[in-house]
């Protein structure tokens, strides 16, 4: 199952003027209800992941923000199991990361923990803010990239959208 928001978007506004508006999203597939930055784009990168994936531009440099969620099937993850996948997965890519900050935090009431990441690749460097919670039927990873310049404002809207997040009982 894969849900990629198809936000029809045919015009792209100011960014800045676009970020600070939220829209409410909402899918019958989607496990929660978000409100997402009006005027980007959905994004399907063709990796087998189930959520909504959006930048803010046709063509990099573009604030990507993916909202993503795996069934739980049985199994018990745990945030710090995640972030080491996560982790061993950019350096698999050639990148390094360098975290920068944790802390436990919820959203839309599922606990979890949330990092940043400064990472350093081939063509740059790139920040990050993941998310990773537990919910009862779900495990969720909430995610954040852009450049470091952009990446105040960027983060600014991002914990607005996370703000509007309510998980489907």
């Amino acid at each position: 199952m894969k849900v990629v928001a198809a936000l029809g978007l045919a015009t792209l506004l100011s960014p800045l003027a676009q970020a600070q508006t939220l829209v409410p999203f909402s899918d019958p597939q989607l496990p929660f209800t978000v409100s997402l930055p009006k005027g980007w784009l959905g994004a399907d990168f063709q990796d087998g992941t189930s959520g909504v994936s959006l930048v803010s531009a046709k063509a990099p440099p573009a604030t990507m923000i993916r909202l993503l969620f795996t069934p739980k099937n049985g199994t018990s993850p745990t945030p710090a199991g995640e972030f080491q996948k996560f982790e061993a997965g950019i350096k698999g890519t050639g990148a390094t990361p360098k975290q920068t900050s944790s802390r436990a935090v919820s959203y839309g009431g599922v606990s979890g923990v949330e990092r940043q990441y400064a990472v350093t690749h081939p063509k740059g460097q790139l920040t990050m803010r993941v998310w990773y919670g537990v919910g009862a039927k779900n495990l969720y990873s909430f995610q954040m990239t852009d450049t470091p310049a952009r990446f105040a404002q960027a983060s600014a809207l991002f914990s607005k959208v996370l703000a509007s997040v309510r998980f489907k009982r």
